[in-house]
């Protein structure tokens, strides 16, 4: 609920909220006009009616605190003690004041229905209908009432056991939502890093290696070194695109222009790149695409930072597998033999990014070099390719 009331389950915050669930529980006292008529036309004495409207009030006051503090985690100890006061209270107004106080026992049976877990409950709710039992037969007239008692305070105390389920469901349906929004929260967050991680990742280290580039340039060749310069604008225009896209989850990366961006980046520092062709992704889901282009990116980002290789070869293929026709991206490089932060971020995201996608991937050192293989699924033709 909105506004000024209050959700199922949910403590009351403010005095307003505190006054509505009071009504709420208090409404029900109106099954008390019997011991009231009683009291005010029942020819008892005024010592007897004075005794008698304190008793009443105390015992509503009693069962008012116990119903109303239900769920904020009190001893199940104490509830019991508060429940044999009641008992007491009801048994002695009904044993002094006559039968009509008998329908106190059905509050009794309520408030245990409410404060106590079913476990106890149901052997509490049966003990106060053997108690007003008891009661109504030393009663005098007792017996007529007991049949118009017994069953609403057993199917009212069971009842409320029913209710006390159902808050305490609420209660965990409540929390387990707010667990389910944090950790999407959490994953947005993870997902967030990964991107920037990879993007930026490329972006800067190729504009390092034209800066410096460029730099070397400037003396001797000023217009290679402008055209350069001119290369590094157009990277760092894109880099801030793809940040952008990133931020707001719609950037799905290409894996031909991650083929063009890795042809390019290689050249840049020298090395010799062994690329395929124009891929032919002819019914490759977009997941796939988009998993195996990030690959592509962070393999090709790891020759150029880390690797200090002097040829990289690119391998795309379809393949078929016990699994179904799959699509492998194969990077290998003749570098010092790994990628600088090994199992670091970048192919820990890597790895979740191909999980997501219902891909494997598997990288490691080679003798002279370092070897990437990512594998995602594919509705393709099987062993048909572009090898480098």
């Amino acid at each position: 609920m909105s506004g000024n009331g209050f959700g199922m389950g949910q403590r009351p915050v403010n005095r307003r909220q505190r006054v509505v669930k009071s009504l709420w529980t208090g409404i029900w006292l109106v099954y008390l006009s019997a011991p009231v008529t009683d009291l005010l036309h029942g020819g008892h004495s005024t010592g007897v009616r004075v005794l008698g409207w304190i008793g009443l009030a105390a015992f509503v006051a009693w069962y008012m605190v116990l119903v109303f503090r239900t769920g904020r985690g009190e001893r199940n100890d104490l509830v019991l003690g508060s429940l044999g006061v009641l008992a007491a209270q009801s048994a002695l107004l009904a044993l002094t004041l006559g039968r009509e106080w008998l329908v106190l026992f059905v509050y009794v049976s309520i408030a245990s229905g409410a404060a106590l877990p079913l476990r106890m409950a149901r052997w509490t709710i049966p003990a106060a209908c053997a108690l007003l039992t008891a009661v109504a037969l030393a009663v005098p007239g007792g017996r007529s009432y007991l049949a118009s008692l017994l069953i609403p305070a057993l199917l009212g105390g069971f009842a409320m056991t029913g209710v006390r389920e159902l808050v305490r469901t609420t209660i965990a349906l409540r929390e387990a939502r707010a667990t389910v929004a944090q950790l999407a929260a959490n994953e947005e967050r993870l997902r967030l890093a990964r991107d920037l991680h990879d993007l930026l990742g490329h972006s800067l280290s190729l504009i390092t290696l034209k800066s410096e580039l460029a730099g070397r340039m400037l003396p001797d060749h000023p217009g290679k070194a402008a055209q350069q310069v001119a290369d590094i604008e157009q990277v760092s225009r894109q880099a801030l695109v793809d940040v952008r896209e990133a931020v707001t989850g719609y950037r799905r990366p290409r894996l031909s222009a991650e083929l063009a961006g890795a042809r390019v980046a290689l050249t840049a520092v020298g090395v010799t790149a062994d690329l395929p062709d124009e891929p032919d992704l002819n019914g490759v889901p977009e997941d796939s695409e988009s998993a195996l282009a990030w690959a592509l990116r962070e393999a090709v980002t790891n020759v150029v930072r880390h690797s200090g290789a002097r040829r990289c070869a690119v391998e795309l293929l379809h393949r078929q597998t016990l699994d179904g026709p799959v699509l492998e991206l194969a990077v290998e490089d003749d570098g010092s033999g790994g990628a600088g932060d090994g199992h670091g971020n970048g192919l820990t995201g890597l790895t979740e990014r191909l999980a997501k996608a219902g891909g494997t991937l598997e990288a490691g050192p080679l003798k002279h070099g370092f070897r990437l293989v990512a594998r995602v699924p594919s509705a393709g033709p099987a062993d048909v390719g572009s090898p480098a």
